[in-house]
């Protein structure tokens, strides 16, 4: 189980994607235009520079839903290996069932 501390962070952190993303939209895209005109963009990157750290997406980290594990995730379904092995054991995800053969 993940520390609480370790879940609140990343919802910290999806937050601030969410506030910041169509701002950043917007400046990346000013950014190409004026670079398709042939004019320097400097200005317009020192205001993406000033976003906060945590802004970006790419800092966010998959864990699951339910204990916070970081590793093992599954993405279509949003949790990790361990707990789709128990909830599918339990028939608790639908359509899943254990292989056998």
């Amino acid at each position: 189980m993940a520390k609480e501390s370790m879940k609140a962070r990343e919802v910290k952190r999806a937050r601030l994607v969410n506030k910041y993303a169509e701002r950043k939209a917007q400046l990346k895209k000013q950014a190409k235009e004026l670079a398709k005109e042939g004019e320097s963009a400097y200005e317009v990157y020192q205001q993406l520079q000033k976003f906060p750290k945590n802004a970006s997406a790419i800092r966010m980290h998959n864990r699951c839903s339910i204990t916070g594990r970081p590793k093992g995730y599954m993405r279509l379904f949003g949790i990790s290996r361990i707990q789709f092995r128990e909830m599918a054991s339990a028939g608790l995800i639908p359509g899943v069932k254990k292989a056998s053969w």
